[in-house]
């Protein structure tokens, strides 16, 4: 059985850092063995991919594939307080956002894109409830953020305060 670091790895992935907040908040939290992110928008080597509304500027086939580079990025913020990803033991909640053009309505399908990435990371730990909410805007103009809640290892400390989850 492969680990969830191996799933990623064979998908030619691996976490990204941990997004620096744009406002007074931190990536992550760890309250017990509970890891709640802060949303996570599609930003790749520091840049937004994509802006506009899904439905108008943004097909839903692409704001699909942003919503999972979200959910990657929401990763790399739980892992950084849990421990590392492998200490992630299943997703438990899912919260997507979609900034939707007015008459747009498929919210659920660009949210699947986060959602699918989660199960194939991280198999049935992955399936998660979910919520998938149209917005008329997002933060810097996104077509869509991901946050979510984890579940972690009782048994692994989190990183320590100066880790990547923490703003500098």
């Amino acid at each position: 059985m492969s680990t969830a670091a191996e799933r990623l790895a064979a998908l030619g992935l691996t976490l990204p850092p941990v997004a620096t907040p744009v406002a007074s908040y931190v990536p992550a939290v760890r309250a017990g063995n509970y890891v709640y992110t802060s949303g996570q928008l599609p930003l790749a080597d520091g840049k937004l991919q994509a802006t506009g509304k899904v439905g108008d500027s943004v097909s839903p086939e692409d704001a699909a594939g942003l919503a999972r580079l979200c959910a990657l990025n929401a990763l790399a913020a739980a892992a950084g307080a849990a421990g590392g990803l492998d200490a992630i033991t299943r997703v438990v909640k899912v919260t997507g956002f979609v900034a939707s053009a007015p008459g747009f309505t498929g919210q659920a399908q660009v949210i699947n894109g986060a959602s699918q990435f989660l199960i194939e990371v991280l198999g049935e730990a992955g399936r998660h409830a979910r919520s998938a909410v149209g917005m008329a805007v997002l933060p810097l103009d996104a077509p869509v953020e991901v946050e979510m809640m984890v579940e972690v290892s009782a048994d692994v400390s989190p990183i320590a305060e100066d880790s990547p989850a923490e703003p500098a």
